[in-house]
């Protein structure tokens, strides 16, 4: 009875929540110190399951719909031309451990070189990102009632964290060999081959031996999650960005 309460009372205040306060739930300690003080004196037994209008189904299918409009946008941007290098917010750099070999190489005049092989590095990871979206939209036919309710209820970026959860393994799993391949694809292995290669026979260096698969894989998720993250708050606060009636709905400007 207790958690019935607490969906009953979510609900309610997802369907009239005002289109100022841009989606922003009140916590479950706070829905749970109202049905505390309220549930003694009101007692009442729903019967069909809605509440203002909004039914369960209804915000579980709102989410879902959310989520994927997010994950679409997201994913189609990183997938384009220069969605990862002109974004500075996921554009992938030189390796960190085998930076000196981009700082030495640049200083005897092969700038250039290095260059290159961060533009192939990032268009290798626009590549693969096409793979992503199959992958998320698995992971949310997936979701329990109980996480939409932990979505709902919880930071901006909940939605992105439960995908980060559910998915970075089978993503990593995934996009190893889609990445090894595109980076073949736009000859990024064989720049940062050559990069390598030219900096080892250099006198006095350490040696560099970076996975650049596993690298640019890691570098490559850890962007699509950053543009997941985006659209998921802007479907939370700004009421442009939904774009049904269903939307609109759960994340509360139906109606008003």
């Amino acid at each position: 009875m207790k958690n019935y309460l607490l969906s009953t009372a979510l609900l309610a205040l997802a369907a009239v929540l005002p289109a100022h306060a841009q989606f922003r739930l009140p916590s479950l300690g706070q829905v749970k110190e109202v049905i505390t003080k309220t549930s003694t004196s009101t007692k009442t037994t729903p019967t069909t399951g809605a509440v203002g209008g909004l039914t369960n189904t209804e915000a579980a299918n709102g989410l879902k719909e959310a989520l994927i409009q997010g994950i679409s946008k997201g994913s189609d941007q990183a997938s384009q031309t220069d969605g990862f290098y002109l974004n500075k917010l996921i554009r992938i750099p030189f390796p960190p451990d085998a930076q000196r070999v981009a700082t030495t190489l640049r200083s005897i005049g092969l700038g250039s070189q290095v260059d290159k092989f961060e533009l192939s590095l990032n268009r290798g990871a626009e590549d693969a990102a096409k793979s992503a979206k199959p992958i998320f939209l698995n992971a949310i036919k997936q979701l329990t009632f109980t996480d939409v309710w932990n979505i709902l209820t919880g930071q901006k970026d909940a939605a992105t964290q439960y995908l980060k959860r559910t998915t970075t393994t089978q993503l990593t799993t995934a996009f190893m060999p889609i990445m090894q391949q595109s980076l073949a694809k736009v000859d990024a292995t064989k720049y940062y081959s050559t990069l390598t290669t030219t900096y080892n026979q250099l006198p006095l260096v350490r040696p560099v031996q970076t996975d650049l698969n596993q690298y640019a894989t890691g570098k490559a998720i850890d962007g699509l999650f950053t543009l997941i993250a985006q659209e998921e708050a802007d479907i939370r606060q700004n009421p442009v960005a939904r774009t049904t009636s269903l939307l609109k709905k759960v994340f509360g400007i139906g109606g008003n």
